[in-house]
């Protein structure tokens, strides 16, 4: 005779098995749908409520990662992408961005370990001055945008990099930028580097640090980003 407790409480399993299942396709098919990352925050908003998001990706990550396409996290978003054993079997000739200068990459690498970071600041470490053109490439590529304002005279911009520069170079988030013993094995560093040099830390997050304030619309249009209001009266 079958304990009737025991029944309904198989059938419950059964029913949260099923919701499971159903969270995950859902999940799937939101990211698969998404020609962007998805943030994390916009799949909480179109599962069931008391689905656990992380753990709904962290798993169909596993599921997906010994096949031809990968679940990859990009800071708290997450996206398809050929997995990276096979990357040179997709062409990609149509959407390349252009090679980069070596000023280009330059800018880039400090804007990315250094940021917030004005262009002061990028011209200081580099010991030359950057062209307006450079930072335009970079932007253009969508790898590089402005954070903010730095609280100092003159109030310079500060520059930090993108979610977009991230999903390029394969990067879950900043702390995964090689460091200072990796550069040094993909030859990427002299071997007669100083003894004192060394690599910054990167910010973990986008928040703006104590000395920056935000973007306002005045700003966007002085800085070129938008057509400035009509003064003129109705």
């Amino acid at each position: 005779m079958i304990d009737p407790k025991g029944e309904e409480d198989f059938e419950e399993e059964g029913r949260d098995l099923q919701a499971e299942i159903e969270a995950e396709r859902i999940a799937e098919a939101l990211v698969f749908a998404s020609s962007q990352p998805v943030p994390e925050g916009f799949l909480a908003e179109r599962l069931p409520r008391n689905a656990n998001v992380r753990e709904i990706m962290l798993r169909l990550k596993e599921q997906y990662a010994p096949r031809g396409v990968n679940l990859v996290q990009i800071e708290g978003a997450w996206a398809f992408r050929t997995a990276a054993d096979l990357s040179f079997v997709i062409r990609r000739d149509e959407n390349e961005v252009k090679k980069l200068s070596r000023a280009a990459l330059e800018v880039l690498s400090i804007i990315a370990y250094h940021q917030p970071v004005t262009r002061a600041e990028i011209e200081d470490i580099r010991g030359v001055q950057t062209s307006r053109g450079t930072l335009d490439v970079l932007m253009e590529a969508g790898w590089v945008r402005f954070r903010g304002r730095r609280r100092t005279p003159g109030r310079p911009v500060t520059l930090g990099t993108t979610r977009d520069f991230l999903d390029h170079f394969g990067l879950e988030e900043l702390r995964d930028l090689p460091g200072l013993e990796e550069l040094k094995g993909a030859g990427l560093l002299s071997g007669r580097i100083p003894a004192n040099f060394n690599i910054p830390s990167p910010l973990m997050n986008d928040e703006l640090s104590e000395d920056e304030d935000p973007i306002t619309q005045m700003d966007l249009e002085e800085l070129g980003l938008l057509a400035p209001r009509s003064t003129s009266e109705d």
